[in-house]
């Protein structure tokens, strides 16, 4: 083979090492998979919870019920009954009496319901103590992945700063990789919080190297909104197809079927990164980043992550408390629990790239504001539904204001350090990951024992009346003063004598001339 036909692919990895746009691919890639492993548990976790232990239980002590043999009658066998209608003896079984001959049939006493508990609708599950306490076992599974992503975030936000984005993203790889297959094969309930919490670890490298990444490498405000918009974007394909793609495998192929595919798409990013990315190569920052603690005393950061917190937490609250409350009231299938999600994700793809670009133009205060106050009205629309088809109008209004809000908190963010920091963008987005993730942590924890104690009803109402209530602090973010105009409000406090010297030179015209000079200095 001719030597230049052997520099091709180098070529071409040297391009797209170079290329924004393939970076941008990378972090697209990896939030959807972060995302569609967060979603896909959603509809399978408690189904399968409530079949491993409950009707497990249940199936091993029926037939140590209906094992013992039935005691002796002390009635005898066989007993007579004469008949005056014709005359006749009639030989009845001694297990019945005469009462339970009624028009000649035989009435078995055994075979009549019980009258202590009504019989349930047909498909809807037995158990309610056992539902409403998985309510709150669910809720701390789903919730541990972002206590655990809380935790590690900010330690990820300064060892960006050290080395770069290349290393922290592709360690997140590994370890969402080993998260997916353990996923595959827990079998219980530890098992799958060990795995669900070793996801949040492998979410906080990918999430907060990848927004790091993207906003170092966009520079421009207005690109940077953009390239966010697509990143979110792949964020939101993530929750489009998690939950609808793990009901429907869970239901017809098996619990391992839609884990073990994730694990397939992970090597295949696993791969895409170490030919762009260099995952060997430390890029340390040039200028050291501001540190979390002086960040997180910005009030206008706190107000933009106060927004992605709240927001979120309205769809966190769903995810472990909706199937169940489907389950109970609506008598919903395996298939319908993840289902019922596909409105918001559809939505909420729509709202990320549509609101990436729009949010610039009408103002990103104005539009998370909309999108805050829409999120409310939408959660408290949601225990209105009295089948799936309900959910459609609520669910679709949640997750198109929630990409309003997400689309565009996240480039002002960045913005904001821009304008008031120092341009290292690891420690900010390690806050805007913090505040997303105490959205999923303090809502499926709370959440299922708030529906345990006062009903699903008044837990939407809760967090749809908080939301609408945050909604005009967006207005703060309208126009946040610079680090400059901090400096000149501080100066207007403690004022100083300064003097100011000016010097008047007359313009000269163009072009120049080789006189000009001589002219110039003659005319001073």
């Amino acid at each position: 083979m001719p030597p230049a036909a052997d520099r091709v692919p180098w070529r071409w990895l040297a391009a797209g090492r170079a290329s924004r746009s393939l970076v941008l691919v990378v972090v697209f890639v990896a939030l959807l998979l972060d995302n569609m492993l967060l979603t896909v548990v959603v509809p399978i976790v408690p189904t399968f919870l409530y079949t491993t232990e409950y009707e497990g239980a249940n199936s091993s002590v029926a037939p140590a019920r209906t094992e013992p043999a039935p005691p002796a009658l002390k009635t005898p066998p066989f007993s007579s009954m004469f008949s005056y209608f014709d005359n006749t003896t009639v030989t009845v079984s001694g297990s019945t009496s005469a009462t339970e001959l009624v028009n000649g049939t035989e009435i078995n006493p055994s075979s009549q319901p019980p009258t202590t508990s009504p019989p349930l609708p047909s498909g809807c599950p037995e158990g309610e103590e056992f539902l409403a306490k998985e309510n709150v076992r669910v809720g701390l599974l789903f919730a541990s992945k972002a206590l655990v992503q809380l935790v590690v975030n900010p330690s990820v936000g300064l060892l960006t700063n050290r080395i770069g984005y290349h290393i922290p993203m592709f360690i997140g790889f590994v370890i969402m990789f080993l998260s997916t297959v353990m996923f595959a094969f827990s079998g219980t309930y530890t098992l799958l919080f060990i795995a669900r919490a070793l996801q949040g670890i492998g979410s906080s490298f990918s999430s907060v190297a990848g927004l790091g990444m993207l906003a170092s490498v966009y520079t421009d405000d207005f690109e940077r909104g953009n390239a966010m918009g697509i990143a979110l974007g792949g964020l939101a394909l993530g929750v489009l197809i998690g939950a609808p793609f793990g009901s429907i495998m869970y239901e017809f192929v098996g619990k391992s079927s839609p884990f073990l595919v994730l694990a397939f798409l992970a090597l295949l990013d696993g791969a895409l990164q170490l030919c762009i990315l260099q995952p060997s190569k430390i890029c340390p920052e040039s200028t050291k980043g501001t540190p979390v603690f002086t960040l997180l005393r910005d009030p206008y950061i706190l107000v933009a992550a106060g927004a992605l917190c709240f927001s979120n937490m309205g769809v966190a609250m769903l995810e472990p408390t909706l199937p169940i409350w489907m389950m109970r009231t609506m008598c919903s299938p395996k298939w319908q629990l993840g289902m019922a999600f596909l409105p918001a994700s559809i939505s909420y793809l729509i709202g990320t790239n549509l609101f990436g670009i729009l949010a610039n133009k009408m103002g990103r205060w104005l539009c998370s504001l909309i999108g805050m106050a829409v999120v409310g009205i939408s959660l408290l629309c949601v225990p209105l539904a009295k089948n799936i088809y309900g959910l459609i109008g609520p669910n679709s209004g949640l997750g198109f204001a929630i990409g309003m809000v997400d689309s565009a908190m996240m480039p002002i963010m960045g913005y904001l350090v821009d304008l008031r920091h120092t341009s290292v963008y690891g420690n900010v987005y390690a806050i805007a990951d913090v505040a997303f993730c105490m959205g999923f942590a303090i809502g499926p924890s709370t959440g299922g024992a708030i529906v345990r104690a006062i009903g699903f009803p008044w837990l939407m109402v809760i967090i749809g009346v908080i939301n609408i209530t945050y909604a005009p602090l967006c207005w703060c973010l309208r126009n946040p003063p610079a680090k400059e105009e901090k400096i000149a409000i501080l100066s207007q406090e403690c004022p100083m004598q300064t003097k100011s010297y000016t010097t008047q030179k007359t313009l000269r015209d163009f072009p120049l001339t080789d006189d000009s000079d001589v002219e110039a200095e003659n005319a001073e």
